[in-house]
């Protein structure tokens, strides 16, 4: 077995936010590789996201945003359970960066659930009516039209957006992170955009 030692384990700690315990277990099972490790305890992280995401959100933080121009600017809700975590600056880092990423993209809706139904329809039958599409069999003119609806709200939608800080990952994957990091449920709530002759 590996030797562990104590510095191994900060590092650890410093890299992921993750318990002593949590840490130290992670390095045992990879041997003493501190990747690993982290690889280890974002995979854990994450499932335990997964079970956080039912509780209740009540605390949080509100943070605008206006950019250098003074053109464009958002406002944006992300709440999480305790005061303790709404305090937190890896919290606070992710709402500002979350509003800087909403400043800059052209998101209508936080999640597919607050896409209205005669919106996708009418999306659908964009699709289906276009040029590209004419004479080709039912199956796969469905096909393309559901390819455009999930182009649509990868576009639209704010959780299923490419973060732009990280474009391999979507912000629905970076609040899951978080909630791994912080061992709350972390929820974005609303927000608005602004921008100059903006509709």
């Amino acid at each position: 077995m590996a030797e562990i030692s104590a510095d191994d384990v900060r590092r650890l700690r410093e890299q992921t936010g993750g318990k002593m315990m949590d840490c130290k277990n992670a390095l045992v099972e990879s041997g003493g590789s501190i990747d690993k490790a982290v690889e280890l305890l974002r995979k854990k992280g994450l499932a335990s996201a997964e079970k956080k995401a039912g509780r209740e959100a009540k605390e949080g933080r509100v943070y605008a945003y206006i950019h250098h121009t003074q053109k464009v600017g958002t406002m944006v809700e992300v709440d999480c359970e305790t005061d303790f975590v709404a305090r937190n600056e890896t919290f606070q880092a992710f709402v500002k960066e979350l509003a800087m990423h909403i400043t800059a993209g052209k998101a209508e809706f936080v999640n597919a659930e607050q896409v209205p139904a005669d919106v996708l329809e009418r999306e659908r039958r964009i699709a289906r009516e276009s040029d590209a599409v004419k004479g080709k069999p039912a199956q796969v003119v469905d096909k393309i039209a559901e390819g455009k609806i999930a182009a649509y709200l990868k576009e639209r939608v704010l959780l299923q957006q490419p973060w732009i800080h990280d474009d391999a990952k979507t912000v629905e994957q970076v609040v899951k992170e978080l909630i791994a990091k912080v061992g709350e449920n972390v929820v974005v709530r609303r927000f608005a955009r602004f921008e100059i002759g903006g509709a």
